[in-house]
């Protein structure tokens, strides 16, 4: 290559986690798109696919984030405004809201988990399941290393 990144594997792994996101994020933009949901903010994505898998509360969800509250607020208002999550009245606490998906925002999931699929099918075909789970193991010692300097 002529701007002197010649070999991928020599880059520092900052680097290389960075790209790697880049597969993932395109694929998820441009099928959404394809969907008609051009406007989900770049961090609804993270919080649309959450809310749809996992029964974390939003707090956990916003707070893998790092942002602040005020920017978790306006993200949370956007999604709302832009028909993604709806909010409902807490049944067991009346004071509380709780936040979930819309039909729309379920929609938005099921594109983001069918591109994030693909991409990991195309990742096993190239390097095979055991190459994968080894990643995935190195991925999550490094994330426990984060979290223990936090």
């Amino acid at each position: 290559m002529a701007n002197g990144l010649d070999s991928i594997e020599a880059w520092p792994l900052p680097a290389l986690l960075r790209a790697a996101r880049g597969a993932y994020g395109s694929a998820i933009r441009e099928d959404l798109d394809e969907a008609g949901c051009d406007d989900v903010p770049r961090n609804g994505i993270y919080v649309i696919g959450a809310i749809a898998r996992t029964e974390a509360p939003l707090s956990d969800i916003i707070g893998q984030l790092g942002v602040s509250k005020q920017a978790a607020g306006a993200l949370v208002d956007t999604l709302v405004i832009r028909g993604y999550l709806e909010r409902t009245v807490d049944p067991d606490d009346r004071r509380r809201l709780r936040i979930g998906l819309t039909e729309r925002g379920e929609a938005a999931a099921v594109v983001v988990r069918a591109a994030v699929e693909r991409v990991d099918a195309a990742l096993l075909a190239r390097v095979g399941p055991e190459r994968v789970a080894h990643t995935r193991a190195t991925l999550a010692s490094l994330i426990t290393i984060g979290d223990l300097d936090a």
